[in-house]
């Protein structure tokens, strides 16, 4: 039997971060969590690019066109969508997790999914730095990992 997993040791990898304008108090901080993640583990800060988009629902136009570029080993999004009171929040949730999904069967290159689904603005901030953690820096782990078993595969 033989296993392969992804790892983080040799991390010369260029990767792009699609992000969301849209909640910036929120995306900064995922952002600044992705990149530091990334830097930490070696990954060359002249090697990733971020790309901003106005809101949650152009990250899956541009994750696609960056991912089938060419020009990346692996494909970050960011964002923050926070429940309102209409159906708008379920209707762009479903849609980005399903523009994001489809990505990642059609590409060669990863795509990971950083996108906070929250009550409120409260629990977005908790989880983008605060408190909770920074999903930003879990997803840039994700990227990370993937983009090495991608490689072995």
């Amino acid at each position: 039997m033989t296993t392969f997993e992804g790892n983080f040791t040799n991390n010369q990898a260029k990767i792009a971060i699609v992000a969301s304008k849209f909640n910036e108090i929120v995306t900064h901080h995922l952002v600044d969590g992705a990149t530091n993640t990334l830097k930490q583990f070696g990954v060359n800060p002249d090697d990733i690019d971020i790309y901003w988009v106005p809101g949650a629902f152009e990250i899956g136009f541009t994750a696609q066109k960056v991912a089938q570029s060419g020009k990346y080993d692996g494909v970050m999004t960011l964002g923050a969508v926070i429940k309102g009171e209409t159906d708008h929040y379920g209707m762009i949730i479903q849609n980005i997790t399903n523009a994001i999904m489809q990505i990642n069967l059609e590409g060669k290159v990863p795509v990971t999914f950083g996108i906070l689904t929250t009550d409120n603005i409260d629990q977005a901030l908790q989880r983008s730095g605060l408190k909770a953690g920074n999903e930003g820096s879990s997803t840039a782990q994700s990227l990370l990992e993937m983009i090495s078993l991608n490689k072995q595969i």
